[in-house]
C-alpha cells in the first residue's frame, strides 16, 4: 500500500480541535450561563406516585403567595400534549394506539416524575417553596413495572382504554421463509437477554430560557440542542405556532447522546410563562429531573434462535423483541426497536429472517434515542448468539464467523430486512483485530492468570450499525466584508469537533488557517434550516454540502478576481485570504473582492444521498475475573474499525474512545432499578453506578477502511460506533472467562456487575 503524505488540512488531517479553548478556560457558554435582566424562574412538581388519580385543593392560595408570578395546572394547559414523532404502521398495516402525554396531569400520572404543575416566582427558592406547598391529593391505583407482568392477561393497563399494554407490533422480514428455513434445520440455537435500562447523564443538564417579545409575537428559547430546527417544528407543533414565530438558539451543549434531541415539557411551559408574564423565564434542571423525566436508553427482552444446516451455515432467523417505552410513547420511542431490528443479521448471510417488536407500556419513565438507538441493542443480540452458536457447534466463535460473514464478493448485500451493505472487508477487520489483541498467545495469558488464581477471557464482537439515514444537510458558505470566512450550517455540536472537521474542508480549499473560519450552528434564525446532530449524520451529510458550497464559492471568487486581475481562471490560486496568480506578484484580497461584488458573496448547497451508509468493525475485549471478589479487569481492548474515509483521527478516536467507554459502562456498571410501586430506586449518582476514568482501558484503536459508495466523499459515520460494538465484546469476553475458569454455563446478563458475577461462579460451584 501506498503511503500518502499527511495533509496540513482538509480530510485526513490529524488537527487538534480548535473549539476547545474557550471550553476549557472556562469562557464557553452555556445555558445555566445565559440569564437575561429581570429573569423570573421556574420549577416543576412531580408525582411522588407511578399511579394514581390526583387533585390539587389550593392553587389560588400558592398564587398568591408573595413573590409567586405564576402556578400552572393541567387546567390552565388544557389541549396542549406532547407529540409522538414516530408513527409507524404495525405489522398488519394498521395504525397503532397513540395516547396522550398533556403539557401537565390533570386527574392521573403515570409515572413518577410525571409533571403536575408549573411555578414561576422571582426566585428559585421561591419557586420551589411554593410548588411544595401545593397539596395535590392522590388516590393511588395499581402499579406495573416491570415487562413480564405487564403483557400478563390480567395485568394492571397503562392505558385502560386500549385494553392491552402492548403498544405497538412492528416486523422485518419474511415469517414464512424463515419457518421454512427452520423446517430445514439440522440444528437450532436460541438465547434470551436482556439489554438493560440506562440513564443518559450528560455532564450539561437541561434547562431552558424562554422569552417572548410581544412586539413582534415572536418566541426566544435558548436551551441546549442536537437541533434547534426540529426543536422548532415541535414547538410549534405543541403551541400551535408558525415556525416564523419561534427563535431557537443553542450556545454550548455539555453532552447530548440523542437524549438531547426531543422536546421536553418545560420548554413549551417556560415559553407560554413567558407570554403571559412578559419577561424571561428561566428553568433549571437538577440531576434528580434527569434520572425521572429525561428519556431513558435501552431495556430490552430479546430471545432470538438460529437455523442451521448440517455444515453449520446459517440457514434463518427468528428475534421477538419486547422493548420497553414506558408510561408514554416518547418522541421517537416507537422509532428505535424498529430501526434497531432492522439489524437483526449483523454482518451475516442469513437467507430468512423475521423479527417481531412488541413496544410494552409500564408505569415508569418513558425511553426513546441513546448513542446507537437500536442499532447497539441490535448488535449485542446478534453477537453473543453467534458466540453461542460458536460454542454449540464446536467451532468456536472465531470460525463460526469467518463461515457465515458475508463475503467482499458478495457485495453490495441487501439484506432480508431491507439493508443495503456497499462495502467492506468483514473478514479483514477481524483478523486485523485478532492479530493485533494476539489471539494466538491467549492460551499462554489465560494460563499464567490461572496460576495467579484468576479466570481470563477473551470476548469478541464484529459489528454493523445503519447511520448517516438518506438525506443531506444545507450548508451555506460566505465571504464577509473584511474578507473573513463564514460557514452556516444546521448540524448542532454536542462536543463532537464539527467547527475543526468542517473548517479543514473550507481551509484546504481557500488556503487560509482553520482559526479564520467561523463556524455557525445552534440559531434557528441565522441559519435556514438543519437536521441536527443524531444518528452520526453530521459529518457524512455536512461535509459533503460544505465542500460543494466551498467549490462553488471559490468558483465565483476566481470569477471576480479574474477580471480584477486580468488573468485567465486556470492561472489563479487562494492563499492566505489572497487570490493571486501562478508564479507572479499580481493578487487580490478576499476582502476586496466581497467588497467589489455587488452582492453578498456566497454559495449554498446541499448534497443528498438516497441510501445509509454501513460503518462496522471488531472490537475485542481481553479481561480478567477475580473469583473471590467477582471483580472485572479489562486487560487488554482492541478496536478495528471501517469508517469509510477518516475526516480527522484525532477527532475520530475520541468519538471512538467516548462510545466505547460508554458500551463499557452499561455492560459492567449502569443499572436502572424501579421498585415495585414504580420508585425509581436508582435515582441519583449515589445509586447509579457510572464507568470511573480508572475503569476504562487503554484502547488500541485503528482503521481498516473502505470507503462508502453511498456517500459523495466516502465516509461511513463514527460517532456511535464505539457503543455498537462495546457490550458484546465484554460480555462475551466474561462468559467465556466464566466457563473456562469456573465452568459457568448459565447465561449472564447486562450488567455484569461484581454481585451477580460473584454469583454465578457460586451457582457453578
Amino acid at each position: 500500500m501506498n503511503q500518502m503524505a499527511t495533509p496540513k488540512f482538509g480530510v485526513g488531517a490529524p488537527l487538534r480541535r480548535k473549539e476547545d479553548l474557550p471550553l476549557i478556560t472556562g469562557e464557553g457558554i452555556y445555558t445555566g450561563d445565559y440569564q437575561p435582566e429581570g429573569c423570573l424562574h421556574s420549577f416543576v412538581l412531580r408525582s411522588a406516585m407511578a399511579h394514581a388519580k390526583i387533585s390539587i385543593a389550593n392553587a389560588d392560595e400558592v398564587r398568591a403567595i408573595d413573590g409567586v408570578r405564576m402556578v400552572l395546572t393541567g387546567a390552565d394547559v388544557a389541549g396542549k400534549s406532547m407529540p409522538t414523532r414516530a408513527i409507524l404502521k404495525q405489522i398488519d398495516g394498521s395504525n397503532f394506539n397513540l395516547p396522550t402525554q398533556p403539557l401537565l396531569c390533570s386527574d392521573t400520572v403515570r409515572y413518577v416524575g410525571d409533571a403536575i404543575a408549573f411555578v414561576v416566582a422571582d426566585t428559585l427558592q421561591g419557586a420551589r417553596d411554593a410548588a411544595e406547598m401545593l397539596e395535590v391529593d392522590y388516590d393511588p391505583l395499581d402499579v406495573v413495572v416491570e415487562m413480564e407482568e405487564a403483557l400478563a392477561p390480567d395485568a394492571v393497563k397503562v392505558w385502560p382504554e386500549f385494553d392491552t399494554n402492548v403498544a405497538f407490533t412492528f416486523g422485518h422480514g419474511d415469517a414464512d421463509k424463515t419457518d421454512a428455513a427452520f423446517a430445514n434445520a439440522a440444528k437450532t440455537v436460541s438465547i434470551d437477554l436482556v439489554n438493560n435500562r440506562i440513564v443518559a447523564n450528560y455532564m450539561e443538564l437541561r434547562g431552558c430560557v424562554a422569552e417572548f417579545d410581544s412586539a413582534s409575537d415572536r418566541f426566544k428559547l435558548t436551551l441546549g440542542t442536537q437541533g434547534g430546527h426540529g426543536m422548532r417544528d415541535v414547538l410549534c407543533q405543541i403551541l400551535g405556532l408558525e415556525a416564523d414565530n419561534v427563535q431557537v438558539v443553542t450556545p454550548e451543549v455539555g453532552g447530548g447522546f440523542g437524549t438531547k434531541i426531543f422536546c421536553y415539557r418545560e420548554y413549551p411551559l417556560a415559553m407560554l410563562a413567558a407570554q403571559a408574564l412578559g419577561v424571561p423565564v428561566r428553568w433549571a434542571g437538577e440531576r434528580m429531573d434527569h434520572f425521572v423525566t429525561d428519556a431513558h436508553g435501552r431495556d430490552n427482552l430479546s430471545h432470538a434462535e438460529l437455523a442451521l444446516d448440517a455444515d453449520n451455515k446459517i440457514l434463518g432467523m427468528k428475534v421477538h423483541v419486547k422493548a420497553a417505552m414506558g408510561a408514554y410513547l416518547h418522541q421517537f420511542g416507537p422509532f428505535i426497536p424498529w430501526v434497531g431490528t432492522t439489524m437483526t443479521s449483523g454482518l451475516y448471510d442469513i437467507p430468512a429472517v423475521f423479527a417481531k417488536v412488541e413496544g410494552v407500556y409500564s408505569h415508569t419513565v418513558p425511553t426513546d434515542a441513546f448513542r446507537g438507538a437500536g442499532r447497539p441493542e441490535a448488535a449485542y443480540l446478534i453477537e453473543r448468539l453467534i458466540d453461542k452458536a460458536g460454542e454449540e457447534t464446536g467451532l468456536g466463535p472465531i470460525e463460526f464467523r469467518k463461515l457465515n460473514f458475508i463475503k467482499k464478493e458478495q457485495l453490495p448485500y441487501t439484506t432480508q430486512t431491507g439493508r443495503m451493505y456497499d462495502t467492506g472487508d468483514y473478514q479483514g477487520h477481524l483478523e486485523k483485530a485478532l492479530e493485533t489483541a494476539d489471539w494466538a498467545g491467549f492460551m499462554v495469558r489465560q494460563q499464567a492468570s490461572q496460576a495467579a488464581g484468576k479466570y481470563r477471557g477473551f470476548g469478541i464482537c464484529s459489528y454493523i450499525e445503519a447511520c448517516a439515514f438518506p438525506g443531506g444537510e444545507e450548508a451555506t458558505v460566505e465571504i464577509g466584508a473584511n474578507g473573513n470566512l463564514t460557514l452556516l450550517i444546521g448540524t448542532q455540536t454536542n462536543g463532537q469537533g464539527h467547527a475543526t472537521a468542517y473548517s479543514q474542508v473550507v481551509a484546504e480549499l481557500f488556503g487560509v488557517n482553520i482559526e479564520d473560519i467561523e463556524v455557525i450552528q445552534g440559531d434557528t434564525d441565522r441559519v435556514r434550516k438543519g437536521g441536527g446532530t443524531g444518528g452520526s449524520r453530521s459529518i457524512p451529510l455536512g461535509l459533503p454540502s460544505v465542500k460543494e458550497a466551498s467549490v462553488a464559492l471559490v468558483k465565483k471568487v476566481k470569477e471576480l478576481a479574474a477580471d480584477k486581475l486580468e488573468a485567465g481562471i486556470d492561472d489563479l490560486e487562494l492563499d492566505s485570504s489572497m487570490v493571486r496568480v501562478v508564479g507572479t506578484d499580481e493578487q487580490v484580497t478576499l476582502a476586496e473582492i466581497a467588497a467589489g461584488a455587488g452582492e453578498p458573496l456566497q454559495a449554498r448547497e446541499e448534497v443528498k444521498q438516497t441510501e445509509a451508509t454501513y460503518p462496522n468493525g471488531t472490537h475485542i475485549c481481553e479481561l480478567e475475573v477475580d473469583p473471590d471478589t467477582g471483580d472485572v479487569d479489562i486487560q487488554n481492548y482492541v478496536i478495528v474499525d471501517d469508517f469509510g474515509v477518516t475526516v480527522n483521527p484525532l477527532l475520530l478516536a475520541g468519538q471512538v474512545h467516548g462510545g466505547a467507554a460508554s458500551a463499557i459502562s452499561q455492560a459492567l456498571c449502569e443499572h436502572t432499578v424501579f421498585d415495585e410501586d414504580g420508585q425509581l430506586l436508582t435515582a441519583s449518582l449515589l445509586d447509579y453506578r457510572l464507568l470511573r476514568a480508572a475503569d476504562v482501558p487503554n484502547f488500541d484503536f485503528q482503521t481498516r477502511n473502505v470507503p462508502s459508495t453511498t456517500n459523495a466523499m466516502g465516509i461511513k459515520g463514527a460517532g456511535e460506533a464505539g457503543t455498537i460494538g462495546g457490550c458484546a465484546a465484554v460480555m462475551n469476553a466474561i462468559q467465556n472467562a466464566l466457563k473456562e475458569g469456573a465452568g459457568v454455563t448459565e447465561l449472564l446478563d447486562m450488567p455484569a456487575t461484581s454481585h451477580r458475577v460473584w454469583d454465578a461462579i457460586q451457582a457453578a460451584k
